[in-house]
């Protein structure tokens, strides 16, 4: 039977933002942010409350593939579909069950994450900051705002963030990190296609890298609640499958993406389609195998 997060977790949910100790408000001194294990252990316990037996990865060889060229010293890129706010935890979970190299992995993995998520409330902070994560300032952000004065304010933090997000994700992807995107940069919604359309930074960051791997999913154990608000999703028992694709180099996809992409049009977003496609090719492969389909 499913329920609102914030309500079936409540006094969960009330340690966790005691142990909470990181900041709200993000700057250009603080992009990045070390995981606070502290509150794993209550996301995990939730995690094995909904997850229902056949939950699993498939294409976890392509992930340690990814992590042992990661650790001779290439630049590693993982980008994933983006359904669930609980889909990093549940596949940083199945991970570290996976045995010691996928342990390994999951250690190395530090996501991009968009600010909201350290300012939507306490409650959606204490989860957050469980997971290492470098974070943006996304440029969807500046579409709700009419007002010039503001948007040049916001622009100009905007700048400050990101530059230094920039700075903290090339230190990291050369001290041995795996960096994780989700290219959508928001959670899919059926109401709304233009939700699984990939951002046209993603781009800038398949250049930036040596390799890759798509992730798709299927299952979702955390449902958008329709009214906005993060801290009240609605969790659901399913079976959540993540499907890894093989290594993929960065440069040679690029390149075949642009080469195939009509004269005159935009090379950046053909290819940024090429990647939402192969995202949602993994998917339906995922739909086609699992059970309960309740997406």
């Amino acid at each position: 039977m499913s329920s609102k997060i914030s309500e079936r977790y409540r006094d969960l949910i009330i340690q966790m933002v005691k142990n909470s100790s990181q900041s709200a408000t993000v700057t250009g001194a603080n992009t990045f942010q070390p995981g606070n294990l502290t509150n794993r252990p209550y996301i995990e316990k939730m995690l094995a409350d909904q997850m229902l037996p056949q939950s699993r990865i498939e294409g976890l060889e392509n992930l340690l593939d990814l992590h042992r060229r990661c650790e001779q010293g290439a630049s590693c890129l993982i980008l994933m579909e983006h359904y669930s706010n609980f889909d990093l935890p549940a596949f940083v979970y199945l991970l570290e069950r996976s045995g010691a190299e996928g342990r390994a992995a999951a250690d190395s993995i530090i996501a991009i994450a968009g600010l909201k998520l350290n300012a939507e409330s306490d409650m959606v902070l204490s989860f957050t900051e469980a997971y290492s994560r470098i974070v943006i300032y996304p440029s969807r952000y500046f579409d709700s705002i009419t007002d010039p004065e503001v948007l040049k304010a916001e622009r100009a933090k905007s700048n400050a963030i990101n530059r230094a997000a920039l700075h903290e994700m090339v230190r990291c992807k050369h001290e041995g990190h795996i960096i994780l995107v989700f290219p959508a940069g928001t959670r899919y919604r059926p109401d709304k296609p233009d939700t699984k359309r990939g951002l046209k930074e993603i781009d800038s960051y398949v250049k930036a890298f040596d390799y890759m791997v798509f992730i798709g999913s299927g299952g979702n154990l955390l449902r958008i609640n329709p009214n906005g608000d993060m801290s009240e999703d609605i969790l659901a028992e399913d079976t959540v499958i993540f499907k890894i694709g093989p290594v993929v180099g960065c440069q040679e996809f690029r390149s075949h993406a642009r080469e195939a992409a009509a004269e005159g049009s935009d090379a950046k977003r053909f290819t940024v389609d090429r990647v939402m496609e192969e995202l949602e090719k993994l998917h339906k492969e995922i739909e086609a195998i699992r059970e309960p389909k309740t997406l």
